[in-house]
């Protein structure tokens, strides 16, 4: 079983259903209302452990009534959280809103996330005991950089989701095996609107490279070979919310066992094809028997 450390936030989305999100200065009337837990972290981390890999969390929660609520659903899908630490004040929260096409808006508050300034006593050796740590941006920059960098120094496979989409400092990017985003963030990166010349513009950055391009797939480039193109199946979306950090934790786990990228890649791709026909982020992801039906076919260990 793969082990995977993830490094990262773990937040309570709070989720508005409507017809059409609102425009500027505009209010709409919703038909829904949830609170389902959530954070780019701690998304990754279920999506990974139910794809089947063995998962520890690091980061924070508050003490807020969303705390417990969060680690609970944490420990429900089998990830490890003895380094998640439990600070004074409020969780993070995600505001969502989410449209009839199953398209979404974020407004991300840290929360606990903005306390985890730095790697705590363990957080290293937990690190080091994985094959791949997976990163993203919704902690201070800084604690990135120091668990990207400690990744490193163990030889273990830094996986790198550049969300929110901000600079990304030369320290982190030296760090950096494998950088997973999507069509947007891709962009903002690189100021290349073709997904192709941005994923070969991300080589000038990272090793390799992914950008995902929702119900069109994904594109995959490395130094030295030419980008790859994974179809995606077709599928009516409902709720698109949590289906990028559910394709990076079934490409974890799939890249922790072995897999070669275009087979790993297609995986991937399966699992978040079955969460965006399904409402949320963490209660969508799928589990490791129904993302290999939908793949085609059992896995072979």
């Amino acid at each position: 079983m793969t082990r995977i450390a993830v490094l990262g936030s773990t937040n309570m989305d709070l989720v508005a259903y409507v017809a059409a999100a609102p425009r500027r200065g505009e209010t709409v009337t919703g038909h829904d209302f949830r609170t389902i837990p959530g954070g780019k972290g701690a998304n990754q981390a279920v999506a990974a452990a139910r794809a089947g890999g063995d998962v520890a969390m690091i980061g924070a929660v508050g003490t807020d009534d969303f705390g417990p609520r969060l680690r609970a659903a944490l420990d429900g899908a089998g990830v490890d959280t003895d380094l998640l630490r439990t600070t004074e004040g409020p969780s993070g929260t995600a505001h969502i809103v989410v449209d009839a096409n199953g398209t979404n808006a974020i407004v991300v508050i840290p929360g606990a996330n903005g306390s985890v300034s730095h790697l705590g006593p363990g957080d290293e050796a937990e690190i080091a005991s994985a094959e791949l740590l997976l990163l993203q941006l919704e902690l201070p920059m800084d604690t990135v950089v120091e668990g990207a960098k400690a990744a490193r120094r163990h030889g273990v496979r830094t996986v790198l989701t550049p969300s929110p989409v901000q600079p990304l400092p030369t320290e982190l990017l030296a760090a950096t095996d494998l950088l997973v985003a999507n069509e947007h963030e891709a962009t903002s990166l690189t100021h290349a609107d073709d997904p192709k010349a941005a994923v070969r513009a991300l080589l000038d950055l990272v090793p390799e490279a992914v950008v995902t391009l929702g119900a069109r797939g994904s594109l995959y480039a490395a130094r030295g070979q030419d980008p790859v193109a994974v179809a995606a199946p077709e599928v009516t979306p409902v709720d698109s919310t949590g289906a990028g950090d559910t394709f990076v934790g079934a490409l974890a786990v799939a890249l922790g066992e072995g897999r070669a990228m275009p087979d790993a890649l297609a995986w991937a791709s399966a699992a978040a094809a079955l969460s965006v026909q399904r409402v949320g982020a963490v209660p969508s992801m799928p589990y490791r028997a129904e993302i290999d039906k939908a793949a085609g076919g059992e896995r072979q260990e």
